[in-house]
């Protein structure tokens, strides 16, 4: 019996044998019935020709209909109508031949089968399904016995198509180790109903559920982060020790099957993702379609998803400039496996080599540039400033001037919430960039309304449109602290928080680049755009949160330490300065911030002035360069705070 439903498939012809067999069964049990005859009775010539008949008909038609090709113990509803329709088929097949064929060349009459075949249709498809019912659930009796109580016992977020599908996936697998005890919804209609014998509980059960079965996991499928309820189930779950695993869409299923190694644990990212963000992708695919695209730090966290969501609009061709080559390397290996991987170029450069960037300019001519290169690390470029001035100022200044120069349509850059108010050099670099460039679009509308050649003037009317980007921080970017919060639990902490008080804006990294394409779009030039970034989130809950996750506690299972502010770092971060204004746009999460523009000579020369200071290693004298640039750029917990105390040359 065992090794009968063991793990081994059976022939399909041994399958379709069985069924021929039940089906002659039944049409023989249906004949005694309805003629009331004994078992000697039906053994006449007229009888058993019908039966020889019918069970010819059936053989191809259940071929046909592939009835045999079917693992019986995943059999499910679709392959029970499949049955009711093979049997409906051949009796409607039997009937039409003998009556055209058989009753009129043996002279007999059939009427009296017509009963038969009405009875035998049910008694025909209730043994076929009935046969199917034992196997599967003999073969799960079998397979519970065989891993006795070593299952986990696991909870169903959601009682959709997509849950119930998860459920039979799992109950199906053959290393299953978890045995499904409820489907959780906060539906009413649903609440106390079962669903394929499982029942469907209301979140506010969990508790009682993980008190009374030791509930050990909850699975939720990822295309339900939007139910409602499922923030508080999840909230639920973590307060009592319960691990919340995710599962992909079925359209992602390994060879349309769950592998249970797609079974992950809930992201911190899944936990704090908002609404999706609907983007007018017509507006986009306009300004992306057939165009040659250019994207600095493509290998980065921001570059490389952009590249990737670019592919998606049907470019001429993007290429794929950065300077770090085992990340860009990757980049091409997976550029390779893409199916748009053909309209990819690799160019490897440095966006402070003004050659290089000339030779890249030259050979592909980009159309649109999107700007993500910069250091980004606040303590590192604290204590290495001539980086942060090298790669975040001259290296926009360079992509820059070389997008006028080769007539780009738009130049997009990336920037950040450090360069508001900023309180360090990498924020205020930032921020440098952002004078630069509004400055530079400035300037080319002053030379276009000055012109009085008008052969020029639509010459310069052509010229590039400089737009700037400005969010958070990015969850699950290279060196951010979701990833460094995680490899600190796997280790068994402690986990560090710089400050119990800090807070940071965060924002999934597929969200943020929709939202900068979408900007991309609609940029005419000179604009800040600032994204809805949410509310801000406390670091320190942020780590309790991961904690849980894990399935552990704070404090009791991993510590929280307190390690204090890093160079340059604040405690809570601004998207706007409290002198900006807003002008909201047509999307409800992109803003124009309203900015002073500086005048491009003065910025021009005092960029110049803070390039040469830096090329001589001055640190101090290049930030207090920076700082008469930009006023409020005040330092905090850094060895620049001295020069906030020093009267700039304007104070005198």
């Amino acid at each position: 019996m065992k090794n009968l439903f063991h793990d081994k498939v059976h022939s399909r012809w041994l399958i379709l044998f069985i069924d021929q067999f039940l089906v002659v069964s039944a049409l023989s049990l249906s004949i005694l019935l309805i003629k009331t005859i004994g078992f000697n009775g039906l053994l006449n010539i007229e009888h058993l020709s019908y039966i020889a008949l019918f069970s010819c008909i059936a053989i191809p038609v259940f071929i046909l209909m592939r009835i045999h090709t079917g693992i019986i113990r995943y059999s499910n509803t679709t392959d029970m109508i499949r049955i009711f329709l093979a049997v409906f088929v051949t009796s409607m097949l039997f009937t039409i031949i003998s009556n055209l064929f058989i009753a009129p060349a043996f002279k007999i009459n059939s009427m009296w089968f017509n009963p038969v075949l009405l009875l035998n249709f049910f008694i025909s498809s209730s043994l076929l399904i009935m046969l199917r019912i034992a196997v599967k659930s003999l073969y799960g009796y079998i397979k519970d016995l065989e891993s006795g109580n070593n299952k986990e016992n696991i909870l169903i977020y959601g009682s959709d198509s997509a849950s119930i599908l998860v459920k039979q996936a799992l109950e199906s697998h053959q290393e299953t180790c978890y045995q499904i005890l409820g489907f959780i919804d906060d539906n009413d209609d649903k609440v106390n109903k079962r669903i394929e014998q499982t029942k469907v509980y209301h979140s506010s059960a969990i508790e009682m559920l993980k008190a009374k079965h030791s509930i050990e996991k909850m699975v939720i499928t990822s295309d339900c982060m939007t139910v409602n309820g499922k923030k508080a189930a999840i909230e639920k779950c973590m307060e009592l020790g319960i691990k919340v695993m995710t599962v992909p869409p079925s359209n992602q299923w390994l060879h349309g099957k769950l592998s249970l190694n797609q079974l992950k644990d809930l992201k911190i990212e899944d936990l704090l993702q908002r609404e999706p963000i609907q983007i007018t992708n017509q507006n986009v695919f306009r300004e992306i379609a057939g165009k040659r695209i250019l994207v600095t730090g493509a290998a980065g966290s921001i570059g490389s998803e952009i590249v990737r969501q670019l592919l998606n609009y049907n470019p001429q061709y993007v290429i794929l400039c950065d300077q770090a080559e085992t990340p860009l390397h990757e980049m091409q290996l997976e550029m390779e496996d893409h199916i748009a991987g053909g309209k990819t170029r690799i160019f490897m450069a440095n966006v402070q080599n003004t050659k290089r960037l000339r030779t890249l300019f030259e050979e592909f001519k980009p159309q649109i540039v999107f700007h993500a290169a910069a250091y980004k690390h606040v303590p590192m470029m604290e204590n290495n400033p001539a980086e942060a001035i090298l790669t975040n100022v001259m290296g926009t200044k360079n992509i820059a001037d070389m997008s006028l120069e080769f007539a780009v349509e738009k130049f997009v850059m990336i920037s950040t919430d450090k360069a508001v108010k900023p309180t360090n050099i990498m924020g205020a670099s930032k921020r440098l960039a952002e004078i630069y460039i509004q400055s530079l679009n400035q300037n080319q509308t002053l030379t276009i309304d000055s012109s009085e050649n008008p052969m020029k003037q639509n010459s310069l009317q052509r010229g590039t449109k400089f737009i700037t980007t400005r969010f958070g921080n990015v969850l699950g970017s290279n060196g951010s602290v979701v990833p460094r919060f995680k490899a600190q639990i796997e280790k068994g902490g402690p986990v560090t928080v710089t400050h119990p008080e800090i807070t940071r804006y965060f924002m999934t990294i597929r969200e943020s680049v929709q939202l900068v394409l979408e900007a991309a779009s609609m940029g005419n030039g000179g604009e800040i755009f600032i994204f809805d970034m949410g509310a801000p989130v406390k670091i320190v809950d942020l780590a309790i949160k991961m904690i849980k996750l894990a399935g552990l506690s704070p404090v009791t299972d991993i510590k929280i330490v307190y390690s204090g502010l890093r160079p340059g770092e604040k405690i809570h971060e601004e998207l706007l300065h409290k002198e900006e204004l807003t002008i909201p746009t047509y999307h409800k999460k992109i803003k124009i911030s309203k900015t002073i523009v500086y005048n491009y000579n003065y910025v021009q020369k005092s960029i110049e002035e803070i390039l040469n200071l830096n090329s001589i290693n001055n640190n101090y004298e290049t930030i207090r360069k920076v700082k008469e640039v930009i006023p409020e750029y005040i330092s905090q917990n850094s060895i620049y705070e001295q020069l906030d105390r020093i009267p700039l040359a304007y104070d005198l």
